[in-house]
């Protein structure tokens, strides 16, 4: 049966560069099996772009508000966001933009 995939955009405020944040978001996304990205922002915030179904989702917000040991996150915006094709299957970490 084919589920039908929502997209969802997350933009993680605090202590998030430097921590091994990126790294804890490609972990537990791939193990939601989400895809998607995530990526550093020069304003400091993780931008995390990912596409499944809204239970995982939701366990991925859970995970972005918790973060790894040494990272503090103090906020977290969510917006929905549209499917996009080019994520597919696969889940990755960005460029910082």
């Amino acid at each position: 049966m084919n589920q039908q995939l929502y997209a969802r955009r997350f933009f993680v405020i605090g202590r998030v560069q430097g921590v091994g944040y990126r790294a804890y978001v490609e972990h537990v996304a791939g193990k939601l099996g989400l895809q998607g990205y995530v990526r550093n922002r020069h304003d400091g915030r993780v931008e995390v772009f990912a596409m499944g179904s809204p239970e995982a989702l939701g366990r991925l917000r859970v995970a972005l508000e918790r973060g790894p040991m040494m990272s503090d996150v103090t906020a977290l915006n969510e917006e929905p966001d549209v499917v996009d094709t080019r994520y597919m299957g696969m889940f990755t970490i960005e460029l910082t933009i």
